[in-house]
């Protein structure tokens, strides 16, 4: 009777991280030109304009969680999906560490109202899973409440696409030599090293706890109403297209259709002339 309540309750399992990560190395795709990534990267923006439109036409309501190793490209992925739509319909939360009271409050409370309304997309970076990996490892709750945490995250994603949020759950996964090398990238540059952190310094340390804890998320958590997506990230460039593509493949949403758009003809000046007012005009060194 367990066996079947247990397929019932989870989506097929992922293929395991490290298992993919080894396929991939076995062969790896050449480096994309810099050109056709740009290339690529333009059509996929004209879709996620056609995604928003239609999430504001219809009134979707979209939730995307992003989770991962460090340094795995969150960030990034997440700049790419946003920098050519509204802010108006895409949101991106980034929560701080949690007050005093919110630590007090039931704990996926402080995220709730961050969830999307009809007509948004809530990009979380980093989300309520918090609790499954770095709150987990790092030793900031008690073992007995991070596995009370997997208990209960499946109920309360099924009670969200219930009432009708489009849940989307990715993990971006990394290889430890290139999470390595990052992170060395990051010592170096002095326009990186902001990114690191002594949490980043302490997590890079227990890579298999990461790793355990991962492996229990997966599995309490797949489900079939929110699985869980794997991006490889090694390659940022094939990662950031492969999981964009992916999410728009996962909206139904129709294609943009091109209005025939005329400029209007400019008014008159009507009398109108520069006016003679002490004006500050930056400098110009370029």
């Amino acid at each position: 009777m367990a066996k079947k309540k247990n397929k019932q309750h989870h989506a097929q399992a992922p293929a395991s991280p490290s298992a993919a990560s080894r396929e991939a190395a076995a062969d790896p795709p050449p480096k994309m030109k810099r050109k056709e990534y740009e290339r690529e990267m333009r059509r996929l923006h004209g879709e996620l304009v056609a995604m928003q439109e239609w999430v504001k036409a219809s009134g979707a309501k979209i939730c995307i969680v992003f989770e991962g190793r460090d340094t795995a490209g969150k960030g990034g992925t997440i700049k790419r999906i946003t920098e050519r739509v509204s802010p108006r319909v895409f949101r991106v939360v980034a929560l701080p560490a949690p007050t005093e009271r919110e630590k007090s409050q039931m704990y996926v409370q402080r995220y709730l109202p961050h969830l999307p309304a009809a007509g948004e997309v809530v990009i979380f970076d980093r989300s309520w899973y918090n609790r499954a990996g770095v709150e987990r490892v790092m030793g900031f709750c008690m073992p007995e409440e991070a596995e009370r945490f997997l208990e209960l995250a499946p109920p309360v994603e099924k009670t969200m696409v219930d009432s009708g949020i489009l849940l989307l759950k990715y993990w971006l996964e990394v290889s430890a030599d290139e999470q390595t090398r990052r992170l060395e990238r990051r010592i170096e540059d002095p326009r990186k090293v902001w990114k690191l952190s002594d949490m980043d310094l302490k997590s890079y340390s227990r890579w298999y706890d990461y790793s355990r804890a991962r492996d229990a998320m997966f599995a309490a958590t797949d489900t079939a109403w929110a699985p869980w997506y794997i991006a490889r990230t090694d390659d940022k460039q094939r990662g950031r297209l492969n999981l964009i593509s992916h999410l728009l493949s996962q909206v139904p949403y129709k294609p943009l259709v091109q209005k025939d758009v005329t400029l209007p003809k400019r008014q008159r000046p009507g009398g109108y002339v520069d006016p003679e007012l002490p004006l500050r005009y930056i400098p110009t060194p370029f």
